[in-house]
C-alpha cells in the first residue's frame, strides 16, 4: 500500500488502523491521557542524541529543521513540559504519546480523506500545503513527506489539514519517521504503538 523512495537514513514504519467506532464516539480513556505527561512510565525515552539524529534525517534533503520548522516531536516535549499537551482524540493521543516518549516524529492521516496510492519521498521545490484550519501553509521543499494521489499530505513537522483526523474518522494511516542512526528504535516504537491501539480495540495492519 505504501512505497518509499530510496533514502540513506530513513527507517520508516507505516501501518493502517481501524477503530471500532468513530473517534468522536470514543473519547480517550484516562490511561491514555496519562501517557501525555512527560514523566509517565513508558518503554522508551528520548534524549539529545535522539533529537539530533531526527534533525539529521530531515536535514538530508536540504530542509532546515529549526525554529518553526523543527520536528513535531520537539513541540510535544515543550507542550508536555508546560502542561499544554491535552487530549485531542484517541488516534492523535496515541500518536502524541508514542512520539513524546520515543522522540520520533509521527504522522497520522485519515484514510477516508487521503487517496491511494501512498509514497514516502522528499518534496520538490515549490511544494507546500495548508496545515491548519486558519489556512497557514508550510514550505515543503527538501522535506521527507507522505504523498497520496493528490500530493504531499503529511511529514515529520506538520501534517496537512486536508487529511487530518476528524470526529467521524475510523480508519487511519500512521507513519513513524525513524532513522537508521537509531537502530531498533522505530520498531520498538511501533511495537508499543500497536499495543496501545489494540488496547483501544483497534486493529492494526502494517504497510511497510
Amino acid at each position: 500500500m505504501l512505497t518509499s523512495d530510496p533514502h540513506p537514513l530513513l527507517d520508516v514504519v507505516a501501518f493502517a488502523a481501524t477503530f471500532p467506532s468513530p473517534l468522536s464516539a470514543s473519547p480517550a480513556p484516562e490511561w491514555l491521557v496519562a501517557l501525555l505527561e512527560p514523566d509517565a512510565p513508558a518503554p522508551l525515552s528520548a534524549d539529545d542524541a535522539v533529537r539530533g539524529a531526527v534533525r539529521d534525517l530531515l536535514r538530508h534533503g536540504g530542509y532546515k529543521p529549526t525554529g518553526r520548522g523543527k520536528p513535531a516531536s520537539e513541540y510535544l516535549v515543550r507542550a508536555a513540559g508546560d502542561g499544554s499537551l491535552g487530549s485531542i482524540n484517541a488516534a492523535v493521543d496515541v500518536c502524541n504519546a508514542v512520539s513524546l516518549h520515543s522522540g520520533l516524529p509521527i504522522s497520522v492521516v485519515d484514510l477516508d480523506r487521503a487517496k491511494a496510492p501512498f509514497r514516502v519521498g522528499v518534496a520538490p521545490a515549490g511544494a507546500s500545503y495548508v496545515f491548519n484550519a486558519s489556512g497557514q501553509s508550510i514550505d515543503l521543499e527538501g522535506l521527507l513527506c507522505l504523498f497520496d494521489a493528490e500530493g504531499p499530505c503529511a511529514n515529520a513537522v506538520k501534517d496537512s489539514q486536508r487529511t487530518k483526523t476528524q470526529g467521524d474518522t475510523r480508519r487511519t494511516l500512521t507513519v513513524l519517521w525513524g532513522t537508521k542512526a537509531l537502530p531498533g528504535r522505530t520498531e520498538q516504537a511501533f511495537s508499543w504503538y500497536r499495543e496501545l491501539l489494540e488496547r483501544l480495540g483497534a486493529t492494526v495492519e502494517r504497510q511497510s
